[in-house]
């Protein structure tokens, strides 16, 4: 009876990430017992899109190994890979992934709302910080209520600091102003409060490990990408439209912040694709910009509702006609994120503008 090589596998390239096993040490398992193979690897990326594919280039190898194979067993586990977004500020966040727009009403935190809940359905953990002051709508989409809690932590040195603990719900850990400020209440704030309140919601939140931290941008370019690009190493952004063409041409806006400001642009969503507001301008905006198209968000009235009543989560349940379209997009994000890691891990720097 032959035996299987232990780096038999290390030479299989990832489609589409470009990363063989062996150079990610993706290959965990690699046995052979009375004919069968029993094989465990570790994917770096949720819902990765490939699988049979790999799968398939699997079985093929160790066949052509060993001649006494008769089954091959092949079990995927999940290590997400990404920037550590937030090492910079202490941070153990992998991915931190910013949801953008041009303007308002273009269902921004639907997305995000969306892809929080996407990933985690994927396996991965999950974080959702809502940095539209002005308007946050994560605590009502969500159906989550509470409060941020500060506690003391002990420093290896000795000292005692303050930190803010996230609200849970779901499974996420979520931050908003809108847990600390009465529904329905104005927030009338100049730039430097803005700025301070980012700092604390990132860097002095406990927001625990964390493969993804989704934050729902406000619309418009202005101060929130360009405090987060200063602290952390984005792993990207996802910029969201409907097919309009008033609303692409902001879009197109709100690329071009990301762009000068250095942050890795993940691709365009397209949301409330249908009759109403058409479908296709996203994703030709998209080519005629040279960056990935994510997917489209079909106008379905459940998407409207689960927001609506406090349950998005809900998107991702069997019975949803729109966990499909939802999912395939999350995929997208995740694999776009890696791409871009993959193809420049180090750190995101940003450019000074004058």
């Amino acid at each position: 009876m032959s035996s299987l090589p232990a780096d038999c596998l290390n030479s299989i390239t990832l489609p589409e990430l470009n990363r063989t096993l062996g150079s990610l040490s993706a290959v965990k398992l690699c046995d052979l017992q009375e004919g069968s193979a029993k094989i465990t690897i570790e994917l770096p990326v949720p819902g990765y899109p490939h699988q049979e594919e790999l799968s398939q280039a699997i079985e093929k190898q160790i066949r052509s190994v060993s001649a006494d194979v008769k089954q091959v067993d092949i079990e995927y586990t999940l290590n997400i890979k990404g920037p550590e977004s937030g090492a910079k500020v202490g941070l153990h966040v992998k991915n931190m992934i910013a949801v953008g727009s041009g303007k308002g009403g273009v269902g921004k935190s639907t997305v995000a709302a969306s892809l929080a809940y996407g990933l985690q359905s994927l396996g991965a953990k999950v974080g959702l910080l809502d940095a539209d002051v002005y308007g946050p709508s994560i605590p009502h989409m969500t159906g989550s209520t509470g409060k941020p809690e500060v506690r003391e932590h002990l420093n290896p040195n000795g000292s005692v600091v303050q930190r803010i603990h996230p609200v849970e719900h779901d499974g996420l850990k979520l931050m908003s102003i809108g847990f600390l400020v009465p529904e329905g209440e104005a927030i009338i704030w100049r730039g430097p409060m803005l700025h301070k309140m980012l700092t604390q919601f990132v860097a002095e939140t406990e927001w625990g490990e964390l493969d993804y931290l989704i934050v729902d941008m406000p619309p418009g370019t202005g101060d929130v990408a360009l405090t987060l690009s200063q602290m952390l190493s984005l792993a990207g952004a996802v910029v969201v439209c409907t097919p309009q063409k008033v609303a692409l041409l902001d879009a197109v806006k709100a690329i071009g912040m990301y762009q000068k400001e250095n942050i890795p642009i993940l691709g365009m969503v397209e949301n409330m694709t249908g009759e109403i507001f058409g479908r296709g301008g996203a994703e030709q905006a998209a080519v005629d910009q040279k960056i990935p198209f994510l997917g489209e968000v079909p106008i379905e009235a459940e998407v409207r509702i689960c927001g609506d009543e406090r349950r998005m989560k809900d998107l991702f349940t069997e019975e949803s006609k729109s966990k499909a379209a939802l999912e395939s997009i999350c995929s997208r994000v995740a694999m776009e994120a890696a791409k871009v890691y993959f193809k420049k891990p180090a750190t995101t720097t940003l450019e000074i503008l004058q």
